[in-house]
Order: C-alpha cells, then structure tokens, then sequence
C-alpha cells in the first residue's frame, strides 16, 4: 500500500468526526496506508493568522510539514484551507531566505525545515495515486440517479501555481469523483462562487449563499457534494439562516464527499453522523434498503430439513 502522513487539522476531528471517521473507512480499501502525524497542531489558518504575523504563520506550518518530513512522507489534508496553508508554505519556503528566517524560529524546538514533503489535498491523492476507476470498482452500493450539485470552494483552486489541484476556470475533479460512485453530478450556473465564510460582515455571505442555493435549487439537486468542512458548515446551518433572511426554502443536504464515498462502499448510513446534520440526506436511505433487499435470501435460497 502506499503510505501518506494524514493532516487532519483541528476543524474536523473537533467538530466533524464523521468526515475523519469517513476518510479512515475508505482509504484503506483505495490502497493507501494512512500514517498519523504525531504532534500536529493547527495548519495554522490561511486567512487571518497570517494577515497578522506571516513569519509566525510561517514557522507553525512549516513545523508541521517538518513532521512529515522527519518520517519520510508526503503529507494530504481534508480540508481546502489546511492545504492551502501548508500549499503555501511549501511554495514560499523554496525562498532560501525566507526559510532561513523560518529555520531560525525552528531551531528553538529542534526543528528544521528541509522541503522534502510534498503537500495533497485528499481529492487530487485519490485522483492521482487511486484513480476514478479503482474508486469505482470499490462500490458495493451504486448511487444511480443521485443528482449531485457540486461546490468546489475557493481555498480548494486558487490560487492555482500554489496548489495546483485542477484548472481553476473549468475544474472537473469534483465530477469524476462523484461519477465514479454512480452517481450525476451537477455544475449549477454559481458553481465558482464562495461559501462567504471569511466575510466579515454577515449581509455578504447571506447574498452569496442565497444567489448559490438558489443555483442548486434550480437543478433540482438531491445533495450538495463539498469538500471543505468550512463550507459544510455554512451549507449545513447557514440555509436555515438564509431562508429566514429571504422567506424562500432551502434545504439541500450537504454531504462531504468521503461521507458520500463511504456510503457508496458499503457503510451504514447510522455510522456516517448525518444524524448531526440540520438537513439530512434521507434521500441516500433507498439505496440501503436496495442493497439490503439484494443481499436478503430468495425463498429459493431457504432450505429446510
């Protein structure tokens, strides 16, 4: 198998195990062996930390990637704004200089920043090291006629010679993954729009969200597939903020894309924490009680004595 550092950050083991718990299920069974980074701590966040302090920004990430360094491997995140971070950190620390200024830091705690780890975010290793069609032999529960909108978040693209996983005018990742499982995926007309997390005001994000729902809506899509906990987050609660704000209903459910992966290999839905959603993938049960049906025995198959 080969062997990758897992950075899971601190969003999602905090406040998203299930998505942990996702990743954990189905790597394994794609041929890749998960190595925990001991020691890890925040990436640290890609908007504000570094806006304040970039050298100390600097130092914490490349840290990190010096865990992976130490134990010779390269090191994928879950999270669009962890890669960017440490995407970044890569790219800046190949200024010798700069590294220089970051090292000096380092060696306080018996560290040093070397450059030999290279950084992945989850979707491009599956992509580059798996492959759609492996991804596809590993479905036990083909998602058939799942119509499922895509948002591909802003961290995850751009700036593109930084993180380099797809051409970010005209991505296509998202929607082999998603085909892959069986399913359709659907590029609504405001798929290159943000979630409006980072804005600071809360007017901006509630019109982005509202002019992105509106978008899936109109496709008709049973699930919105992401994969940032980040927008998870405000897909999840924040529709129920914008249908107040807008008197309209919205109430796709959100789905990041290794929940949906494991589904499709065979998890039970109760093991996937949709539980915890404010808006629930229901419409994923069919597919369980199909497989279930498929497995049951054939009055043919009951033999008696």
């Amino acid at each position: 198998m080969k062997r990758f550092a897992f950075f899971p950050g601190c969003l999602i083991p905090a406040r998203h195990p299930a998505m942990e718990f996702a990743i954990r299920s189905t790597l394994p069974k794609l041929g890749i062996e998960i190595v925990d980074l001991e020691g890890a701590s925040c990436c640290p966040d890609p908007i504000y930390f570094k806006s304040k302090d970039k050298i100390s920004w600097l130092a914490v990430a490349a840290r990190n990637l010096c865990l992976a360094e130490d134990i010779g491997v390269d090191i994928f995140t879950n999270c669009s704004g962890c890669t960017a971070t440490l995407s970044e950190t890569y790219h800046l620390l190949q200024d010798l200089e700069l590294r220089a200024q970051v090292n000096e830091r380092l060696k306080r705690i018996g560290k040093e920043y070397r450059g030999t780890a290279r950084v992945r975010h989850i979707a491009t290793l599956v992509r580059d090291e798996v492959g759609y069609e492996v991804i596809r032999q590993s479905v036990v529960r083909p998602l058939e006629d799942l119509k499922v909108a895509i948002h591909y978040g802003c961290h995850l693209l751009k700036p593109s010679r930084i993180m380099q996983v797809d051409d970010p005018n005209n991505p296509t990742v998202l929607e082999h993954l998603v085909s892959a499982l069986g399913a359709n995926p659907v590029r609504h007309r405001n798929w290159y729009l943000c979630c409006g997390k980072a804005c600071q005001t809360e007017e901006v994000p509630l019109n982005m969200m509202h002019d992105l729902l509106g978008a899936v809506c109109s496709e008709h899509a049973d699930i919105l597939c992401l994969i940032c906990p980040t927008c998870y987050g405000q897909f999840d609660h924040g529709q129920m903020k914008v249908s107040r704000q807008f008197d309209e209903e919205f109430e796709t459910p959100p789905i990041y894309y290794f929940q949906l992966l494991a589904f499709a290999q065979g998890v039970p839905y109760d093991k996937l924490g949709f539980e915890r959603q404010r808006f629930k993938p229901e419409c994923l049960r069919r597919f369980e009680m199909a497989t279930a049906e498929t497995a049951a025995p054939s009055s043919g198959d009951v033999h008696t004595e």
